[in-house]
């Protein structure tokens, strides 16, 4: 069954609410998120809430954009940086649910400007990428990451891998509208399946992004087939079996000293913090990192809910904010085998 949603004309049919899903995530996150589910559901059902960063391209700098930004009154995310914050990334956003055209694909001509939810962000910015680094994005498409990890630093060498042929398309079309020939020389795109590319690459990478398969909150809720939804929702709990497999063969990429950063767009606990607690549990080498310092810096761009974990956030979206759902986690992989 569909709920219709209108928009604001009278009548006018803009989105539909699977209620099948609404439904289910009802009875979940009402007891995960308690009282906050209630402002989470409203901006989650009402997509003329949701807001979008406007993050610009270094390597085709839209200068006269940036200027029109300012005079609509867009401001610059994350104006309180980190240390680490890098000066080369951009990212402006409306305080009101503006959306600026999307720019079309035009072989030979850079974009100037991609899309996105600036929580998307974060788990780039967690990775804190220097120069000359070897970086994997395991499961890379559609590319905004890898777009956003290139906007940060120069890797010594990028993997972007992608399991899903079609996805795999989409991955190459976005790394080809934004990124210099050059530089796409020096990128890899991969469609290995990524719980092998720990043994076809082990101890490889010295920063690794795995931006796992989820249950994608924001989409699930407008599935067009009430049949198909209900199949994926049975089939929700084969979920962490994966994104835990993912992990381990990422770890085993990883090399000794390096970083790992864990990210969903879902607020799922079963997908989030249960994941990492398994990982932390039966991997000796591996140690949280805490990023609740990411929190206190930008918390008047993000709310985010507590998570009982020091080295993972959750970003959910309110009333003003509405970015997310995201989570992110940050692990080390011990440099001498285990932690003392």
């Amino acid at each position: 069954m569909l709920t219709r949603l209108k928009g604001k004309s009278e009548g006018k049919l803009t989105k539909q609410i699977c209620k099948v899903v609404l439904d289910h995530f009802e009875k979940q996150y009402s007891k995960e998120l308690g009282d906050a589910w209630n402002t989470v559901r409203d901006i989650l059902t009402s997509p003329s809430c949701w807001q979008y960063a406007v993050l610009l391209n270094r390597f085709n700098y839209p200068f006269k954009l940036e200027k029109d930004l300012h005079l609509k009154g867009y401001h610059t995310l994350f104006q309180a940086s980190l240390p680490y914050y890098p000066k080369s990334m951009k990212c402006y956003l409306s305080r009101t649910s503006d959306r600026l055209p999307s720019e079309r694909h035009q072989i030979g001509n850079l974009k100037t400007y991609y899309l996105l939810n600036a929580a998307s962000l974060l788990p780039v910015l967690a990775l804190e990428l220097r120069d000359g680094e070897k970086v994997l994005d395991l499961c890379a498409a559609p590319g905004g990451k890898s777009i956003a990890l290139l906007q940060c630093a120069c890797p010594g060498y990028l993997h972007c891998n992608e399991y899903d042929s079609l996805r795999l398309r989409w991955l190459r079309q976005t790394l080809e509208s934004f990124i210099p020939q050059p530089l796409i020389n020096a990128i890899k795109v991969s469609e290995l399946d990524g719980r092998e590319m720990g043994d076809a690459q082990p101890e490889t990478f010295d920063k690794v992004l795995v931006d796992a398969p989820c249950s994608n909150d924001r989409s699930w809720l407008f599935s067009s087939d009430s049949q198909k939804a209900a199949c994926r929702i049975s089939q929700r709990r084969n979920l962490p079996v994966l994104q835990i497999e993912l992990l381990r063969s990422a770890i085993k990429a990883l090399r000794p000293g390096g970083l790992l950063v864990y990210s969903t767009c879902t607020l799922s606990k079963a997908e989030n913090q249960d994941v990492i607690s398994e990982i932390l549990n039966s991997h000796n080498n591996i140690m949280p990192v805490d990023i609740k310092g990411i929190a206190r810096t930008w918390s008047q761009d993000f709310t985010f809910a507590p998570t009982g974990q020091e080295c993972g956030l959750l970003v959910i979206p309110d009333k003003g904010k509405a970015w997310g759902p995201m989570y992110v986690a940050k692990l080390k992989k011990s440099s001498t085998g285990k932690w003392q």
